[in-house]
């Protein structure tokens, strides 16, 4: 139980900037990192499911325009804003770097481009839209499984990849992530999605979005020489708004949900 509180606390330490009792992050032995990534999609569904308290509390007080701008800041705020850095920051690099030596220089920049502002200008108007669009009977199970399915998205883009530099956030998960790892957070998330949309939208979406985040996770590594934490973020990012998009069209068109 010991081993289990500690690999939770690092993950929600890591995913968000709420105080939880447990050592710093910064204390932790880099070798011990990697056994955090299988409670990734578990602290995501934590932060689903106060989107959803949040929703249901407020969805009488104010109109959807509103509520949703609600939900957008209470997620950006909880998780530090973490992931939007780095989006931006990938979408800077991707878009001035020359070649993979150069797109990890402008990726180390703290400073935010104009291409990196706007990238987070339409992220952020992407998943304002799609929270906005999403039809009444999936809004529960979106708004819980959304940051589950980003989280999970992070862990199997370390997985089998090379960090392209000496040391870094993300170094430790990369160079020390197992296959056990990668199984548990997929039965987390497949279980969640399960329990929202049935099983066989479960094993649909999770092929599908396995072979999407393999496809980043293969582009992004011949871009960058590798995948680094920024990288990760923007997979992050990128995918949560990919499925409140997508998602539930296809469940609509195949006929999974109705």
């Amino acid at each position: 139980m010991r081993g289990l509180w500690a690999s939770f606390s690092l993950a929600w330490q890591l995913l968000t900037i709420v105080p939880l009792p447990g050592r710093p992050a910064s204390s932790i032995p880099s070798a011990t990192f990697a056994s955090s990534l299988h409670c990734f999609p578990v602290v995501g569904f934590l932060l689903g499911g106060s989107l959803l308290i949040i929703d249901r509390a407020l969805e009488d007080f104010f109109p959807p325009v509103i509520l949703n701008m609600v939900l957008l800041a209470f997620y950006a705020l909880v998780t530090g804003g973490l992931h939007l850095d780095g989006w931006a920051d990938t979408v800077d690099a991707l878009a001035g770097g020359r070649d993979p030596e150069h797109r990890l220089v402008i990726l180390r920049d703290s400073r935010v481009g104009a291409l990196g502002a706007t990238g987070l200008v339409l992220i952020l108007g992407l998943r304002y839209a799609g929270l906005l669009a999403l039809p009444a009977g999936l809004r529960d199970g979106m708004l819980l499984c959304m940051p589950a399915v980003g989280r999970w998205a992070m862990v199997i883009g370390s997985w089998g990849v090379v960090y392209p530099r000496t040391e870094g956030l993300a170094a430790p998960f990369i160079r020390t992530v197992l296959w056990r790892d990668v199984l548990v957070a997929s039965t987390v998330v497949g279980l969640g999605l399960w329990m929202m949309f049935g099983v066989v939208s479960a094993v649909v979406l999770m092929i599908g979005m396995c072979m999407v985040i393999r496809l980043v996770v293969w582009w992004m590594s011949r871009k960058f020489g590798g995948i680094t934490g920024d990288v990760l973020g923007a997979m992050n990012e990128g995918i949560e708004v990919l499925f409140v998009i997508l998602v539930p069209s296809v469940l609509v068109l195949t006929g999974l949900v109705k």
